[in-house]
């Protein structure tokens, strides 16, 4: 385990602050990454101020996180020191069940529990902390390459914005020729 700056809240009043929290040290197959920049998403305000009713504080958010390969565990085959990648709002999964098996690991039976934010850190037997933060280490297989010739600034949005409005226009064939329709307000619609 090493310890490391978060920016996050002790309770739903208190403004976000600098904190110390705990990362785990890198398994097996686990990248730590050096946070170089976290997308801000309204997922996080609700989470620091728990709207939704789950929050566990001290409460670390952030979900739009890019950065640098730091550290790599004996088994990592994916990645190398100083790539540039990204994390989404998975970092882990249970594997085992009908939906992992068929790589659709956001329908975990596990549920939460494999939240960027949110879920639970097995290892260190306590709540996962978020991408406002130096550092997170995270399994090989929920981490993202990102080109180098992308703006890591402007890719972090990608991971949930970017995402959630892409999967759908891949999944209908959106292309050359089709019209579609985004309809909503703020950074989604």
């Amino acid at each position: 385990m090493f310890v490391c700056t978060g920016y996050g809240t002790q309770d739903p009043a208190a403004p976000l602050a600098p904190l110390q929290i705990n990362r785990r040290d890198p398994g097996e197959f686990d990248v730590e990454i050096e946070i170089l920049y976290c997308g801000v998403c309204h997922s996080d305000l609700h989470f620091a101020r728990n709207e939704w009713g789950f929050t566990q504080y001290p409460a670390v958010p952030g979900h739009e996180i890019v950065g640098r390969v730091a550290r790599l565990g004996g088994g990592v085959t994916k990645y190398q020191a100083g790539d540039l990648v990204g994390v989404g709002c998975m970092v882990d999964s249970c594997r085992s069940c009908v939906s992992c098996r068929e790589g659709l690991e956001q329908y975990c039976d596990g549920g939460f529990a494999g939240q960027t934010y949110g879920g639970f850190e097995s290892v260190l037997q306590e709540p996962s902390k978020g991408g406002y933060a130096e550092r997170i280490v995270v399994d090989e297989n929920f981490v993202l390459r990102i080109p180098e010739t992308l703006d890591p600034a402007a890719a972090a949005p990608l991971l949930c914005a970017g995402i959630t409005l892409y999967s759908p226009l891949r999944h209908w064939g959106a292309g050359p020729g089709k019209k579609v329709g985004i309809i909503g307000l703020g950074g989604l619609g």
